[in-house]
């Protein structure tokens, strides 16, 4: 293939992600910061820990059960210091709720908030999840984790397009090495003109940060696109995909009862000790507790001395909802290279690791997808004038006044 096409392909892939890349960039940014920003935003929802010994996830499940009788409590975390997140939906026959979670204080189980996670933000404390919807799946739910899967899969290819084009032609090498060539590729020459600045910042920017660039774009695609990530990976490495990610179960029957919760919660403290037994690792706390309707599945999730993020845990088993019996196993770290990999990936994109200083680069990197963006249609707009332009003057005149008409 010849370098115009590869140029063509870049520029029309950039092109067509450039809006998609400037949302998830710019929200991502944001994300960085999820607590803090929760905290300073909605400081009665995130109130940040406080001394006390924390009820457990059954009896948290209770009390929002009773303290919305009308509903049903579906999910249970523990994952934010201070505030204990439960998942509700209404219960058959009574009217929809108008938010998704309730918060409680993990200690006394006060009612701290109610959450909407659906539709535009109606106040302020439906801003942050509306925007992680936003960069999960552009608040359009399934059709729009197809959008941004597709647009990830589109970026992972375009980096190793991009980073081709950075190389400097073999054929006119002018006697000068072949890095001295390419060393221009890598510095922004700031005394230039603003196209130069915009054209130097396009390509430096992406080299220097290509790695992670290429990570974002990857991790993105094991979000969105798992299917294809899941195959993808398994050409290489021994690999589980999340439950999320695998066929559907049969959903829970209605003549039949599940597990209580409290009956779940002791399904799984029991099950997480013997896979600890098993596997060599320790459990430092409960994380989740979740009744999976769609699936037919209970999850306790906890974390653990295999959790490499700075917060909350990945170790999940996952149970039969009526007898309690283990169905799978998911560890983050340790049970499969496929697996521990793809963790790294996760936390990577989450800012999950290496505490603030990592939490700063991704919330700064997420400017720079969007700068990358926007220099990048700026570099096609002034190109496509140039190219109109000295089309309009090598045209005769006779030529342009027939098209006029």
């Amino acid at each position: 293939m010849t370098r115009a096409l590869w140029v063509w392909l870049h520029r029309w892939s950039g092109l067509a992600m450039a809006g998609f890349l400037i949302v998830v960039g710019l929200t991502g940014s944001l994300l960085a910061f999820w607590l803090e920003i929760n905290h300073w935003l909605t400081p009665e929802l995130y109130p940040g820990e406080r001394a006390g010994i924390e009820l457990d996830a059954a009896t948290l499940a209770r009390r929002a059960e009773a303290l919305v009788p009308q509903a049903q409590a579906r999910t249970v975390y523990l994952g934010y210091p201070g505030s204990a997140m439960i998942g509700m939906q209404a219960r058959d026959g009574a009217p929809p709720l108008d938010f998704n979670f309730v918060h409680l204080d993990p200690i006394d189980g006060h009612e701290l908030g109610r959450v909407s996670w659906r539709g535009l933000p109606g106040r302020k404390n439906d801003i942050m999840p509306f925007v992680y919807r936003l960069h999960e799946n552009l608040a359009l739910s399934e059709i729009g984790a197809w959008i941004l899967g597709i647009v990830a899969l589109i970026w992972t290819l375009d980096c190793f397009v991009g980073f081709y084009l950075t190389l400097p032609l073999t054929m006119k090498s002018g006697g000068k090495s072949y890095f001295s060539r390419w060393k221009p590729a890598w510095l922004i020459k700031v005394s230039g003109s603003f196209y130069r600045v915009n054209f130097d910042l396009h390509r430096a920017g992406g080299l220097w940060l290509w790695a992670m660039l290429l990570i974002f774009a990857w991790s993105s695609v094991y979000w969105n696109l798992n299917g294809f990530y899941t195959q993808a990976t398994r050409l290489f490495f021994d690999y589980e995909p999340p439950v999320r990610a695998q066929p559907v179960a049969p959903t829970l029957e209605e003549t039949r009862r599940p597990l209580e919760w409290e009956e779940a919660q002791a399904a799984g403290e029991r099950l997480m000790a013997e896979q600890a037994r098993e596997h060599g690792f320790t459990v430092e706390r409960p994380v989740a507790l979740y009744i999976r309707r769609n699936r037919g599945l209970y999850e306790y999730r906890v974390r653990s001395s295999l959790d490499i993020g700075d917060k909350a845990g990945s170790t999940s088993v996952y149970f039969d909802p009526y007898s309690g019996e283990a169905r799978s196993l998911n560890l983050p770290t340790g049970q499969r290279l496929g697996n521990t990999i793809t963790a790294w990936l996760a936390n990577l994109h989450m800012a999950n690791v290496f505490g603030l200083p990592y939490r700063v680069f991704v919330c700064l990197l997420g400017l720079v997808i969007t700068m990358l963006s926007v220099t990048g249609v700026y570099i096609w707009w002034k190109k496509r004038r140039a190219r109109r332009r000295r089309a309009a003057e090598a045209t005769p005149p006779g030529v342009l006044a027939q098209e006029s008409r």
